[in-house]
């Protein structure tokens, strides 16, 4: 195995393992680690975050995204071309903001049914600079 490839499952196995610590049924982190993983392998993992709220993932490559929704069992592919960020920052507008401080969000031009809208967002000062790293990764990532 090679440098490269050896790197590339690690990713693949970092990712899984985190996912194994969220809160969700046996029957979702199964789906992760079998479904998830085979149509990973070959593909080389730049990031990925977790929803711990629901489950869902957002796989970051190359050149594109996948969003994994273990509730739905769904895996959705999006083109990086076709992706966007979008960042409101409230801090001055409170009271037109519902309480959100920041909200950053990745969306997609596609079907309404098929859009991605992987979303964060903060309610104290406390979180703006995790989001404001989020976004910076994003924003990285994009660029690339």
């Amino acid at each position: 195995m090679g440098g490269e490839e050896a790197t590339s499952q690690l990713r693949i196995q970092e990712y899984l393992d985190e996912v194994c610590n969220l809160d969700i049924p046996s029957s979702q982190s199964q789906w992760y680690n079998i479904d998830v993983a085979s149509l990973l392998s070959g593909s080389t993992i730049e990031g990925h975050e977790l929803d711990p709220m629901t489950g869902s993932s957002l796989i970051f490559l190359s050149r594109s995204a996948i969003l994994c929704c273990p509730q739905s069992g769904r895996i959705h592919h999006y083109p990086k071309h076709l992706i966007h960020c979008f960042v409101d920052d409230n801090r001055s507008e409170l009271k037109e903001a519902d309480g959100v401080l920041i909200r950053a969000e990745l969306f997609s031009i596609s079907p309404t049914d098929e859009q991605l809208c992987w979303e964060c967002c903060c309610r104290s000062e406390l979180e703006v600079p995790e989001i404001q790293s989020k976004v910076s990764r994003w924003l990285s990532w994009l660029n690339r």
